[in-house]
Formats: C-alpha cells, structure tokens, sequence
C-alpha cells in the first residue's frame, strides 16, 4: 500500500495545520487553517504546494480559524471536493470564515485609506487574502457527519469522526486504508481537549493505529488543575472589583468564551462573586452561542444538567450580548466594574483591540489572558510584559495589571497527550508530532520516545514522509 503524507502547516509551529494523506493516489487534506504568528503569515499568501483541484476530499477536525481559515482561498484556487467534517464544525466554520473575511476586507480598506492619507504608495496592491462572496463558495461543499459515523472517502478507503473535547463539534478523524487484504490506519488527534472540562464530554480515546499525527501545543508543560483554574479566575474577578476597574478579557469566540460565560454563572450561583455587568462583545461569539444552544446532544451530563434546571450560562442576569458596534462602543462609557469578553484571543484584531486601548493605560483595570498566546502576537507580547505596546497605530503604556490563568486551556498538557496515546495497545508504526512549536514539539518528540520507545518524528514544514 503506498502511503505518503505532507506536513503543509503547524510543522514545528502552532497555526495553519494543512496534513495532506496520499493513500493509493487518492489525496486527503486534513485541515486547511490560516497562519496567525506574525513570522510566518506569508505563508498565507503562498500558491498550495498541491494544486487545490487534485486534492480529492478534506476532512475538517473542528472550526478554529488555524485549522479552517484558508479553505475559501483553497476553494478559490480550484479545490472542489467535498469537506467532510461534524454538523457543528460546519456551522461554526461558516461563521468563523466570514468574520475572517469581514476582518481581511476592513483592514484592507483601512491601510488603502491610511496610504492615501500620508501620500505613501504600498509596495504591493492592498487586497484581503479572501473575500465574504469567496467564502460563500464553501458552504455547498460541507458534508456534515455525525460522531462514529463513517463515511466512504475514495474505493477502499473510509474515516470516521470522533468526540476530541477541544471545542463543540471538534472531532479526532481515524483513516482506515483496505486494499489486496491489506489495512491502515491513521489517526488524526486534531486538537485533543482535557478530560472533566465544562459542557463537552472527554476525549475519545483509540485501542489501534499505525499511524499517529498528534499535535503537541502544550506539550513541554504540565496544567494546572482545574480547581485551582477557578479558584485564580474568581481572585482575579475580586480584586478587579476591589480596585474598582474593568476586567478585560481577550478570548476565542469558539468555545473559550462560552467557558469563561460557564465559570462566571457558575461563581456567580456559588456566591463567590458579586452579580455584576459582563458583556460578551463579539458578533461572532454570539453567532457561536446561539450553535451551542442549537446542538445540546453534545453537551456533557453536568452541562445538561444545568440547562435542564434554567441554570444555562449563556443567559444569566446581569450578561447583555452585543453585536452592533454602537453597543460596543457604549460599553466604554459605563460607570462601575465590567467584564468584557472580546475576539480576538491572541489580539490580532477585531473588537479587543479598541477596548485594549481603552483600558490599558488605566492601573484600576485588569487585562486577563486565558488561553494560548503564539508567538509574534500582541497577546504574547503582552503577557512577555511588553511595555508599551503598540495598539491602533499608537504606542500605549501598560499600566493595567496583566493577569494569566493557564488551566483554562482547550488542549491537552504532555501528560494527558502522553496518557492518550498510551491507550493503543499495539505500538503505532510511527508518531508525527504537529501543531507545537519548534521547541514544545521536541520535547514532547522526546517525551514520547522515552516513556514508549516508539519511532516519534517532528516534521518539518513542507517535508513529505513515505509511510513503512
């Protein structure tokens, strides 16, 4: 059986995961994900490595904008097939994709309109990577599957989709090969969530594979519990409070900030902090929510538990919605503590910008980060205590407290990507580990073939590998 696979993306860095699977000459890419470290966003711009209209079918492991942002300009360029992901993942990608367009055609609008200010010409033609009208091409090609259920990809080859904890919808997708009595498997871990996280059931675990291609985020560092995760969260609310400033908070629209909405409501019927004026300012995260209302058949025991007794954190007192900018921008303007949560996670852009510049330079307030910060990002200059830091075209001082609360976290630390692993009972043919950067990803690499003794390789960007 001849089996090769290309690592296009998330090859010893985290964003713009691209895997292609060649399987008897039937081309599967898994992923398509935008690049968001400010090194490597180029490679956004790149032509495909593969022509988009040999690509015969893609499998989508969940809809966050590194692993679903580029697929409008792959459809763009030729692709055609069918995007086989979880009914969920297709109706959050779709939502992902066009604020991503919505975002790419406003920045250009604005950089055109700042060059003719300052009479400075650009080097280049000033264009979004895609457009809205582009990404409407997608939406016919989603081929929406349910857990377990397994579809066929090509003569002899099928996949199935399983439950991976990370977000709603995100899916593990296993690869079975059957050819002249002769059968592979490979398994792709997507991003792999913790065991015990709110509203989403654990992650899937796999007795078999001879293929593994494991992501490794987190995988040069240990968690910590989520009991003490709550426990900072509710510190930091108080003292906020306490100083009488705003806290602010910048977060993934998918999943972080219905979390963070879970932890707040939950606090808040526990008692342990005051009711107060939390905003969920993000047009996405609130098209996002209302999925999550849609789709409580994923929804673990706890979560459904607590929709069931009128407890549900996406509608408790004191939380308001905002989706138009004029509710966003009038958030600025109300006296006492409030909490916003605000796209984008990494600051890259959208409305968290504005009410960095807003916030930032006050002590009274704090800025918290729960989640992921790559390298290159205002969010990881700012958590490396950057000062001051340019925001909106102006260098700002940071005065604000920055705060980081790490157990938060959607992916799996070293020990339980390790543990996951540990559940095949037969040795893989190989691991490939992914979406870490350089450095996580070598340790984890390590980490693997100390523990197992298993053949572990860290890929590098564009290397292709022929399978044993």
């Amino acid at each position: 059986m001849d089996i090769k696979m290309s690592f296009l993306g998330a090859a010893q860095n985290v964003t713009g995961s691209r895997h292609l699977i060649e399987i008897n000459g039937t081309k599967i890419l898994v992923d398509c994900g935008i690049y968001q470290e400010r090194d490597f966003r180029h490679r956004n711009w790149d032509p495909f490595p593969v022509p988009p209209k040999d690509i015969d079918v893609m499998l989508l492991t969940h809809a966050h904008l590194d692993h679903c942002g580029l697929i409008p300009k792959l459809v763009r360029d030729g692709f055609k097939g069918r995007i086989f992901c979880n009914e969920a993942t297709a109706e959050i990608a779709k939502i992902v994709m066009l604020d991503s367009a919505h975002i790419q055609e406003e920045d250009a609008k604005y950089k055109i309109k700042r060059h003719k200010k300052s009479g400075h010409k650009p080097p280049r033609p000033v264009k979004p990577l895609y457009t809205q009208e582009d990404v409407l091409q997608v939406f016919p090609l989603f081929a929406p599957v349910r857990y377990k259920q397994q579809v066929q990809l090509a003569d002899g080859i099928t996949a199935s989709f399983h439950e991976a904890g990370h977000i709603l919808g995100a899916s593990m997708i296993k690869i079975t090969a059957s050819f002249d009595g002769e059968t592979r498997t490979v398994l792709c871990s997507g991003d792999i969530g913790r065991g015990d996280r709110p509203i989403l059931n654990d992650p899937s675990v796999f007795e078999q594979a001879d293929y593994v291609l494991i992501e490794s985020t987190y995988g040069d560092r240990v968690h910590a519990s989520y009991i003490g995760v709550k426990d900072k969260f509710c510190q930091v609310i108080n003292d906020t409070i306490k100083a009488g400033g705003n806290l602010i908070i910048p977060s993934f629209s998918v999943e972080r900030a219905q979390e963070i909405l879970y932890y707040v409501n939950e606090l808040v019927i526990e008692k342990k902090i005051p009711r107060l004026k939390a905003f969920l300012d993000s047009p996405m995260a609130v098209k996002v929510t209302r999925v999550f209302k849609d789709h409580p058949e994923l929804f673990d025991e706890e979560m459904a538990e607590m929709i069931e007794n009128h407890n549900s954190p996406f509608e408790f007192r004191g939380l308001k919605m905002t989706e138009k900018t004029a509710d966003s921008k009038a958030i600025n303007h109300i006296k006492g503590p409030v909490l916003v949560i605000a796209g984008s996670g990494m600051c890259t852009g959208g409305r968290i910008k504005h009410h960095l510049a807003n916030n930032i330079e006050g002590a009274e307030n704090t800025i918290l980060f729960v989640g992921y910060q790559a390298f290159g990002t205002l969010g990881r200059r700012l958590v490396n205590g950057e000062n001051p830091v340019r925001i909106l075209g102006r260098e700002r001082a940071v005065n604000a407290r920055i705060a980081k609360v790490n157990g938060f976290s959607g992916h799996a630390d070293k020990n339980e990507l390790l543990a996951w692993l540990e559940n095949l009972k037969t040795p893989p043919k190989h691991v490939f580990v992914v979406h870490g950067e350089k450095e996580a990803a070598k340790i984890f690499s390590n980490f693997v073939r100390e523990k197992t003794g298993w053949d572990v390789t860290v890929p590098e960007y564009n290397q292709t590998i022929i399978a044993e």
